[in-house]
Formats: structure tokens, C-alpha cells, sequence
């Protein structure tokens, strides 16, 4: 599955688009608490395990739009737009969510 930013493939004509897609997921509190808990892992201001539970929910995320977009047949999404959100009363939840068009290609 072909997946771009941009709102065409370059060398590549898209025969129909078939609809809007979306993979969301969301790191629940505990999540946040464990990683926290172990803040020795920081270097460099930056946390390895904080950054490693986001790119897994970034690929759960993408993994889902992907099979989004096979449900409807597509050969590809483009158009994609991936934003972060915190959510929940005591911002204890983050939200990964990617959206665009699944599009069939000639």
C-alpha cells in the first residue's frame, strides 16, 4: 500500500478516489505513569521509551488506515495528515490520528 503526504504520486495517475480514511490510537495513562516512572531513560532531554510509545502508536495508527483503505480497494491514500492530541480531563491520554484519500490507481 502506497502512502503520501502529498495529494498525488508522482509518475502515477490516480483512476478514482474512493473515500476518506482514518487509523487513530490512543496511549492510555498508564502508559504515561510507567514511562515516567523510569526517567533515568532521558538523555539528552529526550526519553527512548516515550519516543518507542509513540512510534507504536503512530504504526498502529497507519496500520489501520492502511487497512482502511484495502477494505475499499484502494492501491493507495494520499493526502495522509497525522496529528496528535491529549485528551481526558487530566490530559492522561494522547491520541495519534492519521486521515486522507483512499485512491485506486490506473
Amino acid at each position: 500500500m502506497l502512502v503520501s503526504t502529498t495529494p498525488e504520486l508522482q509518475g502515477r495517475v490516480i483512476r478514482d478516489y474512493l473515500g476518506i480514511v482514518t487509523g487513530e490510537a490512543i496511549m492510555g495513562a498508564n502508559v504515561f505513569r510507567d514511562m515516567f516512572a523510569g526517567l533515568r531513560d532521558i538523555v539528552g532531554g529526550r526519553s527512548g521509551a516515550y519516543e518507542k510509545e509513540l512510534r507504536k502508536a503512530r504504526e498502529v495508527a497507519m496500520d489501520e488506515l492502511k487497512d482502511a483503505a484495502r477494505d475499499l480497494g484502494a492501491d493507495a491514500v494520499v493526502g495522509i495528515d497525522l496529528d496528535y492530541e491529549v485528551l481526558g480531563g487530566t490530559n492522561g491520554m494522547l491520541m495519534v490520528s492519521i486521515s486522507g484519500t483512499a485512491v485506486k490507481l490506473g
